[in-house]
């Protein structure tokens, strides 16, 4: 009774009353969770010369990662943890426009705190490895371990389609895994299915330049490394790369999100339109700028005070991630 007293207690003072604050925190932990696991298995990849861990192993911590962060914040933030998802959800108008920058800003904020994780927590041997030198290229480079650059062979325009189509498969996928007009998914295992489809992304699309597919994912921790002691090459490095993973996966939001809906979204049955598609949930996204209580009492009005069975609909992707589903965002290697 003690504990849970102290707990109650605890609430009391420190319970946020404000819904964007929440969404905020909320983005942030998950963010940060996403890139700490991603930055981490590549650490330990290559510190360790490859001992410990190799591309797989990266890849699957990626990719599991994005699920743990969907299921820490999806019924909050919706847990986009990704601009290019934000962008998406704002052009289907799930999410307000006001908020993408807010969301941008934690995001990216999340994946530098993150990067300084990652960097104490492999402080001895990042050091070790490099032999007491921070570099970005050469044989004992580690700047590769918080951002992403190209291979050697691959031009910035190869690498900037690289992205826009890599982010494009990754929004079509998530669309349709959050469509419950289409095959659908068993509720709460939409992380799952999305930790899967960026799993196979990065497997099959992930040589040319480490598959980053999110904006906050690069610029953070390539900052970081800027400021850490790695120096102005972060962003000279690759013919001035710095710049593709931030543009060509917003690009690549957009594309996914029209050639969905261009191809599937807009062609189900007539009788499916209207408010036969909101009571089934149509595309499971959920704008978080309407309040819970407002939408609630809404449609206990049209119904009589009885809710229809169904709702509320799965809260999937309110902003890369709608609140109430476990949404998704989008990762990165």
């Amino acid at each position: 009774m003690g504990t849970a007293s102290f707990l109650t207690r605890a609430r009391g003072l420190l319970h946020i009353r404000n819904q964007l604050v929440r969404e905020c925190l909320a983005e942030l932990l998950s963010t940060f969770i996403l890139i700490i696991i991603t930055l981490g298995s590549s650490a330990q990849k290559v510190t360790s010369l490859e001992t410990k861990g190799n591309l797989l192993t990266g890849y699957l911590a990626g990719a599991l990662a994005v699920m743990v962060g969907i299921y820490t914040a999806g019924g909050i933030s919706g847990a986009h943890m990704n601009p290019a998802f934000s962008l998406a959800m704002c052009l289907m108008e799930q999410f307000p426009w006001w908020k993408f920058p807010i969301f941008v800003v934690m995001q990216t904020l999340a994946s530098f705190l993150s990067a300084g994780a990652v960097y104490f927590l492999y402080y001895d041997a990042i050091w070790h490895y490099s032999n007491g030198t921070l570099t970005v290229s050469g044989p004992r480079e580690t700047a590769s371990i918080f951002a992403t650059y190209p291979a050697d062979y691959v031009s910035v325009a190869n690498g900037f389609l690289d992205q826009v189509i890599g982010t494009g498969v990754l929004l079509v996928g998530v669309m349709g895994i959050m469509d419950t007009r289409n095959k659908g998914v068993p509720k709460g295992l939409e992380p799952v299915a999305v930790a899967l489809l960026v799993l196979s992304i990065e497997c099959s699309m992930g040589s040319n330049c480490g598959c980053p597919l999110n904006p906050a994912r690069d610029i953070g921790p390539r900052l970081f490394t800027y400021v850490a002691g790695w120096g102005p090459e972060v962003f000279s490095r690759g013919n001035g790369w710095w710049w593709v993973p931030l543009v060509a996966p917003l690009l690549g939001a957009a594309v996914g999100t029209c050639l969905y809906q261009l191809f599937v979204a807009f062609h189900y049955p007539e009788e499916e339109d209207g408010d036969v598609l909101e009571d089934k949930g149509s595309i499971v996204l959920v704008n978080t700028a309407i309040d819970p209580a407002m939408e609630k009492s809404s449609r206990e009005k049209d119904t009589g005070g009885t809710e229809p069975a169904g709702y509320p609909p799965p809260p999937h992707m309110g902003s890369t991630a709608p609140t109430g589903v476990p949404t998704i965002p989008l990762n990165e290697s």
